[in-house]
């Protein structure tokens, strides 16, 4: 669990089980995560994830090759929750997002070639969701790299209406206080502007903090960390974390997902790096 969600569910946040956390990321090796982040979310039928998700999807990244179109992306897949895969792209800007889907647009034999791949890929879902976030660079800690991640840690913070000023106060206060414990320790934190991750759940700003992970060992050491949290902080900040999770967190979720590289359309210098792990197909 995200040392940040963990002291925050500590404190008495009431937690939901949401439908999905929506969520990371397409790290550059050595620039962190993209300043907009957009997030495709398929759910699956009872049965229907594994492998033939693999083969509809892995069509999908093939069309992309054979039409020599750059069009890097990854996807996730569920290892909490309903069963679903997230599929992840990463923008300087919107105006990039924009260029780059009108192109694809442009392309009538890549357009068919998707039409085709994706209609067998709906076959095998239940719904389909699309979101839009923005990097938040001054709540977040450290970066992020995807060179050697295996897992992500993704948990969504719904804030109540009126409170974004202070969840962002707090969410500062575990940045400032977590580079003490472990100066090693790592997230990312988004702020969704497009698209309800969350659906069904009153709220008002929506925040996603990502975490990545070479191994799941990485989940007992922020457990371990996470005691030391309040002997850090001191006994007035708690408190003033207590005022501040009481008054903007309506709701927190962690999920737990895998990397899945064969339904991902990874950039070249990341199979360069990683051959053995994004050629797994």
């Amino acid at each position: 669990m995200h040392p940040l969600v963990r002291n925050l569910l500590l404190l008495g946040v009431a937690t939901f089980s949401l439908g999905a956390a929506s969520a990371p990321t397409l790290y550059a090796q050595e620039d962190g995560p993209p300043k907009v982040l957009v997030i495709d979310r398929e759910y699956l039928k009872p049965g229907k994830a594994g492998a033939q998700h693999d083969r509809t999807e892995s069509a999908i990244a093939k069309a992309f090759t054979d039409a020599k179109v750059s069009y890097p992306y990854f996807a996730l897949d569920s290892l909490s929750g309903p069963s679903r895969s997230l599929f992840l792209f990463g923008y300087d800007s919107f105006a990039e997002w924009q260029k780059q889907t009108a192109a694809i647009r442009s392309n009538p034999a890549l357009a068919a070639k998707l039409d085709q791949a994706a209609q067998a890929d709906g076959d095998l879902l239940s719904s389909y969701e699309s979101a839009a976030a923005v990097l938040r660079p001054d709540l977040s800690l450290n970066k992020g790299s995807i060179h050697g991640t295996r897992y992500f840690e993704l948990t969504l913070f719904i804030v109540k209406p009126g409170h974004a000023h202070d969840f962002e106060e707090l969410a500062k206060i575990y940045v400032e206080t977590w580079r003490k414990i472990d100066p090693e320790t790592h997230w990312d934190t988004f702020e969704v502007m497009y698209g309800n991750p969350a659906p069904g759940i009153a709220g008002g700003d929506i925040f996603l903090v990502a975490n990545t992970m070479k191994s799941l060992a990485e989940t007992d050491k922020s457990l371990a960390n996470g005691d030391k949290f309040a002997s850090t902080a001191g006994d007035e900040t708690m408190k003033k974390v207590r005022e501040l999770t009481a008054a903007s967190v309506a709701s927190a979720s962690t999920s737990l997902f895998a990397i899945n590289p064969r339904m991902s359309n990874p950039p070249a210098e990341w199979v360069k790096n990683e051959p053995d792990f994004w050629k797994a197909h």
